[in-house]
This record gives structure tokens, C-alpha cells and sequence, in this order.
């Protein structure tokens, strides 16, 4: 027995080096009691990136359906610059009528990204617009209504428009047609391209006149649901 107040030292040995005896009778096998160390790891596996999917394929493309237009499909796709855009990066499969485009054409919907506007331009853009006045007749309506629908990427021309003003009203801002079917429903055609109420209201473009007698309103409000139908007021050539 040893002496009170005497321990001896357990001798220790280092965790990496110890081993174990594994097997049977007299024969066994010395293997280490602890794994390899991080030296001897297997290598982390490679990241292994995706091949592009049909969904980011169709971010970049559309595939004309029947009834669809330019119009329709930028703002259904959110283009940039509206149908002028999508018809200029398209334009040797459309052709030179942008009103016409075939089901099954495929139109790219990419584009250069726009540069963010400087103040100086902001600043110059703002003077242009304020200083921009139109005539209060038929012609400057007309030129007024082009220049909001160009922001709002509606398509029609000068000369569609004015041909289907002349065969609706004459040109007379407060035209109305008491006699037809929809004055007889309560809904009479009213103004430049005779708008009953229900179109005018689900066809209005914002920034104009809730009064669908105001010229501008009323022609901006018949092209966007021209186009909507049709494809461009460009493409109406009798009653619509």
C-alpha cells in the first residue's frame, strides 16, 4: 500500500497514438484508435452550376399566339420603351407593318438596358415637355393623343386616326349617337371615335381627362382598345 499523501502519476499518452488490439487468439491487429486528420480529407465536392432552364429561355422570348399584337404583348411582358421597342429589335422578322405579326413568330424580348438619366438631362427632358403646346383643333388633339400613347406604347398613326374620326363624328368633339343599339342599351357613343362609357372607362389612359367628350381622352382611350382588339387603330376601317 503506498504511503498516505502519495498518488502516483498516471502517464498519458497523446489520444493520436494510442491503439487498439483487434482479432482473435494470439494474432491481432494494431489500428489507430483516432480517424485521419484533415491532411488525408477527401476534397469538399466542386459546385456544379446549372445549365440554363426553359424558364429563363422564355424571359427572353415570346411566341406570337392568335390575336396577340405588339402592344399587347409589351405590356403584357413589361418591355421596355413598349411595342416601339419590342418592334425595333424585331423588326427584320416582323417586317415594315408592325400592325401585322403572324402566330408562331418568335420576337426577342431582350434588350440594352437603358442608362440611368443624368440631372442635366432629367432637367433638359422637363423644360421640353413643359414648353410643348398643342393647337385646340382637330389636328393638335390628334398630335397630343400620339404623343401620350407613345409613352404608353399604343400603336396608330396620324392618318388612322384622323381617317377614323372623320367616318365616327366628323371631327365634332360632342358628337353622340342616340339611335343605334348601344343608345338603346343606355350606353350611347359619345365623342371624336364614339366611345360608349364601359370602353372608355376600361380603355382610359391614365394622365388624361375622365370626361370621354375631352378629344385627347377619348382618342387616346378608342386606340388603346383598338389595339387591344385589333391590333392598332391603323387597322379599323369601319365601325368598331
Amino acid at each position: 500500500m503506498p504511503a498516505l499523501g502519495k498518488h502516483r502519476r498516471t502517464r498519458t499518452i497523446p489520444l493520436a497514438h494510442r491503439l487498439i488490439a483487434l482479432g482473435t487468439g494470439t494474432a491481432a491487429l494494431a489500428l489507430p484508435l483516432v480517424a485521419a486528420t484533415s491532411a488525408n480529407a477527401a476534397p469538399a465536392p466542386q459546385k456544379v452550376t446549372a445549365a440554363p432552364s426553359a424558364a429563363t429561355a422564355a424571359k427572353t422570348s415570346h411566341t406570337v399566339v392568335k390575336g396577340e399584337s405588339l402592344a399587347k404583348i409589351a405590356k403584357a411582358r413589361s418591355v421596355s420603351g413598349g411595342w416601339q421597342a419590342l418592334y425595333k429589335t424585331n423588326k427584320s422578322a416582323v417586317g415594315d407593318n408592325p400592325s401585322l405579326i403572324r402566330p408562331g413568330l418568335k420576337l426577342k424580348l431582350a434588350g440594352a438596358p437603358k442608362a440611368a438619366p443624368t440631372a442635366t438631362a432629367e432637367k433638359a427632358d422637363t423644360v421640353q415637355t413643359a414648353a410643348k403646346s398643342y393647337t385646340n383643333d382637330l389636328d393638335g388633339w390628334i398630335r397630343e393623343s400620339l404623343d401620350i400613347m407613345a409613352q404608353h406604347g399604343i400603336p396608330g398613326s396620324y392618318d388612322g386616326i384622323h381617317r377614323n374620326i372623320m367616318r365616327e363624328s366628323s371631327g365634332n368633339p360632342q358628337a353622340i349617337n342616340n339611335w343605334d343599339s348601344n343608345a338603346v342599351a343606355g350606353t350611347p357613343s359619345k365623342g371624336l371615335l364614339q366611345v360608349i362609357a364601359p370602353t372608355f372607362e376600361a380603355y382610359h389612359v391614365p394622365g388624361t381627362s375622365t370626361d370621354s367628350y375631352d378629344p385627347v381622352a377619348n382618342i387616346t382611350a378608342a386606340c388603346n382598345y383598338a389595339a387591344d382588339r385589333y391590333g392598332s387603330i391603323d387597322n379599323v376601317n369601319g365601325p368598331y
